[in-house]
């Protein structure tokens, strides 16, 4: 008889306002993933557990706030809950950096399974400060972390997502820096929001927040999406999940512009000039890096002659975009 994992709660980072209580995640066994093991054989025994997960479904989770009040949410059949509620002065609750720290568990302590962590688990929801500047949303996929997106049938993607550790995988030059100053802004001391975004699935969630932990990113929410949606066949007229949590962000915070970051790899170009046509004179500037394939930098380059309404760059290098950015008065 084999023994049963311990259970588990990861909430993913998320964001909100000083009313709007949003937060997402998943039930899970705990498959025991260390992100610093090293050695190719661990390295693929933690990438099956990662895609290999036990979800733990339909099952009843507290979320409780730093004064004490309880949410209660429901797992779904994969695993994964969503909890939205309207809520007065959450902005009171948070820390300096706009974070909502809240402790999600299991409802049920008599459930017959042990639970690790005590059953207390950590969550944050990121409510900006009415003082912010300018949001940040940026894609992860060889925008600030070299996946190969854009390689032949995605043989690079394949080999560092399996045959790398979050902590050997290196950030593109000046990414982190750029960021940072995005961050602190003009007046040096903001703590303008950080958005990341991915076609990545959730199983990744933990890898790719170890992996901006570890090469001093800002801390922010990291978006990603389900499995099923990956393999789900979409109709013509439907949005990619990246683009539409773009767009729910920017709904989220209608006073807000943004500043939006991508890659030529895929299909930043398209997305994020039919966001900026969907909120116009809300996007600050658009900030493409160039890719190795010498076809997609022709297409974006078109898109982008065209392109005439937000200012949008494809840059070669970090120094670039921090060049345009300090011209435009947008970090110091």
């Amino acid at each position: 008889m084999f023994k049963k994992d311990p259970l588990q709660i990861i909430a993913f980072q998320s964001y909100g306002t000083n009313t709007h209580f949003y937060l997402r995640g998943r039930a899970l066994e705990d498959e025991t993933i260390d992100l610093q093991q090293k050695g190719l054989f661990k390295l693929l025994i933690n990438t099956y557990k990662r895609f290999e997960s036990d979800e733990v479904k339909h099952i009843e989770l507290n979320l409780r706030l730093p004064n004490d009040k309880v949410v209660k949410v429901k797992t779904d059949a994969h695993g994964y809950f969503k909890s939205e509620e309207t809520f007065d002065n959450l902005q009171d609750l948070t820390n300096d950096e706009g974070w909502l720290q809240i402790v999600a568990s299991y409802n049920d302590v008599n459930i017959k399974r042990k639970i690790t962590n005590d059953n207390r688990f950590p969550a944050e929801i990121l409510i900006p400060s009415k003082s912010v500047a300018f949001g940040v949303i940026s894609d992860i996929d060889d925008t600030i972390i070299h996946t190969g997106v854009a390689s032949f049938l995605k043989w690079r993607v394949l080999i560092n997502t399996f045959f790398k550790g979050a902590f050997k995988r290196i950030p593109l030059e000046g990414a982190a820096e750029f960021y940072h100053m995005l961050h602190k802004g003009r007046s040096g001391v903001n703590a303008n929001p950080i958005f990341y975004v991915s076609h990545s699935p959730w199983n990744l969630y933990r890898y790719l927040e170890f992996f901006l932990k570890t090469n001093n990113f800002p801390k922010g929410p990291i978006l990603l999406r389900s499995m099923n949606s990956i393999f789900k066949r979409k109709k013509a007229s439907e949005k990619p999940e990246k683009q539409k949590e773009i767009i729910n962000i920017l709904k989220m915070y209608p006073d807000l512009n943004f500043i939006l970051i991508g890659d030529s790899g895929e299909h930043d170009a398209d997305i994020y000039i039919e966001i900026a046509e969907l909120f116009p004179k809300r996007i600050l500037a658009i900030y493409l890096r160039s890719v190795d394939h010498k076809e997609k930098m022709l297409r974006v380059k078109g898109i982008f002659e065209s392109y005439k309404t937000t200012p949008a760059l494809l840059v070669n290098s970090s120094k670039e975009a921090i060049d345009h950015a300090r011209e435009s008065g947008f970090i110091q």
